[in-house]
């Protein structure tokens, strides 16, 4: 193909994690063929978003300032409760379920963890409870031991999302590390 835009386009929308040939194949035609108005709406978000969006000074998750909405929700601050993520997109995630009430910390790397920071928050906001919610793996697991042991003088309490099988999936569907789990986090009923 000589059409050296289209191509370049398609290229683009490949480097979007989930988005394969194919798929960009169909996003790149609708956008420059069928709908150009659209087009032009999403390169402006998207310009929008590159030079507003940034890292949370507080908790690390995403803003369009120094600071994000829940860190400056004052009915969040006081809960007692901080959840941990991996993540900036995991707080996206745990807010669209709006099931926590608290606030956040974002920990992208285990070597360059804030505890000066994280420290400062547990104090303000009078944490009393620190939620980890990890995806399962024997890494995860490291990163909340060593946590935990680096905040063990600030009497809190831990705890971590249950883990185990979801809904609507067999048996068969699922991997021997999230069956240990199901097994060995199971509820009396």
């Amino acid at each position: 193909m000589k059409n050296k835009s289209f191509t370049l386009l398609i290229e683009q929308l490949e480097q979007i994690p989930s988005i394969g040939k194919k798929s960009a194949n169909k996003i790149a035609y609708t956008l420059a063929l069928e709908n150009k108005i659209l087009a032009l709406n999403l390169a402006n978000c998207i310009e929008n978003a590159v030079q507003n969006i940034q890292q949370c000074e507080i908790c690390g998750g995403i803003a369009e300032g120094k600071i994000c909405e829940i860190c400056e929700d004052d009915t969040r601050l006081y809960s007692g409760m901080l959840c941990i993520v991996s993540n900036p997109k995991d707080i996206l995630i745990i807010e669209e379920a709006n099931i926590f009430s608290g606030i956040y910390f974002v920990v992208d790397d285990a070597k360059r963890i804030d505890f000066e920071g994280l420290r400062a928050n547990i104090k303000l906001y009078n944490i009393q409870e620190i939620i980890f919610a990890f995806s399962p793996s024997l890494m995860s697991d490291a990163m909340i031991l060593f946590i935990e042991d680096k905040l063990k003088d600030e009497k809190l309490i831990f705890s971590k999302i249950a883990q185990g099988i979801p809904t609507g999936v067999g048996l068969d569907n699922i991997d021997r590390l999230s069956l240990t789990r199901a097994l060995e986090g199971r509820a009396k009923i």
